[in-house]
């Protein structure tokens, strides 16, 4: 299966609750690449890179989380990059 790298914006309860090390965790569990980092605007934002389907079983489980919270996500597909793992940005 082809790769897709995605660009995504999380809105809702998604600072202060663990999500930026939920998702490295995840992704990198899951063989992902990318980045996520907390924005000033009280978002999340995250550029992902994997197979589609890996990268659906990271937002599942992101969305499961247990202080999680997130109403809704704007994303965007980005070309591939050259990258070896997934980072916390700060």
């Amino acid at each position: 299966m082809a790769e897709v790298r995605k660009h995504i914006v999380f809105y809702g309860r998604v600072q202060g609750v663990g999500f930026r090390y939920t998702a490295k965790y995840l992704a990198r569990s899951l063989g992902l690449t990318g980045w996520v980092r907390n924005d000033t605007e009280g978002t999340v934002t995250m550029e992902v890179q994997g197979r589609e389907a890996l990268i659906n079983k990271l937002l599942t489980g992101l969305n499961g989380g247990h202080f999680i919270s997130i109403e809704w996500m704007d994303a965007k597909e980005l070309p591939l990059e050259e990258e070896r793992e997934f980072i916390v940005k700060m």
